[in-house]
């Protein structure tokens, strides 16, 4: 049974809206223009999580920058069709917010992109605060973006704080601040690779988790 929330944290790629198409594009953009092949759509979707900085850097070193430049002009032009709310997200978010909770959303993509795609979805009206990439001191998984999304709410992280999230990253995020790790199972087999970091609950859609969330005072 997972703790009574005062807050929660979304993470926003594959928990939220669904932007893989657009990543992939813009990933194998980057990589062509640094001189490499392409990667299938499964090798991104598994090598994805850090942000853009962590996954360049690791690539090109002290090159990263030109990485990520060409990764974020081909992720702004995909962006020009638009965001895809992942079924029942919307929901979720309304009703979490109809119980006064404080609702944030963090992510490993830069900041801009993010709140652009936010106030594209239709919901950002139900979050305080939209921390990207860049927002803070370092990206998740580092303590840092939790901080900060939670500055101005009176609410320090701890167990009475959701982080639901897709990734290895966010679970790890989540246990990193004492928050209540709570995995949206969107991409089969993340599960698997979660001893170190295991969710307090699995949830295989919004719609189940939103069943649980009905049940809260």
């Amino acid at each position: 049974m997972l703790p009574q929330p005062k807050a929660v944290i979304f993470d926003w790629d594959d928990t939220m809206v669904t932007t893989w198409e657009k990543t992939y594009a813009a990933f194998n953009a980057a990589l062509v223009a640094m001189g490499e092949a392409e990667w299938t759509h499964e090798k991104i979707h598994a090598f994805c999580g850090p942000s853009a900085q962590d996954l360049f850097t690791q690539l090109f070193g002290d090159r990263w920058q030109e990485a990520e430049k060409v990764f974020y002009d081909e992720f702004e032009r995909q962006s020009a069709k638009g965001v895809t709310l992942l079924e029942g997200a919307a929901d979720v978010a309304a009703a979490l917010h109809s119980k006064g909770l404080y609702l944030v959303v963090i992510s490993n993509k830069r900041g801009p992109f993010l709140r652009a795609e936010v106030e594209q979805s239709g919901i950002a009206h139900f979050f305080k605060k939209i921390v990207g990439a860049g927002d803070a001191e370092k990206d998740k998984p580092d303590p840092a973006p939790v901080h900060l999304a939670l500055a101005d709410s009176g609410i320090a992280p701890g167990p009475d704080v959701w982080f639901v999230g897709d990734s290895i990253t966010d679970m790890a995020c989540a246990h990193a601040t004492g928050c209540t790790p709570v995995l949206l199972e969107t991409t089969k087999g993340v599960r698997d690779r979660l001893s170190q970091t295991p969710p307090a609950a699995v949830y295989g859609s919004h719609s189940e988790l939103k069943v649980f969330i009905d049940t809260l005072s």
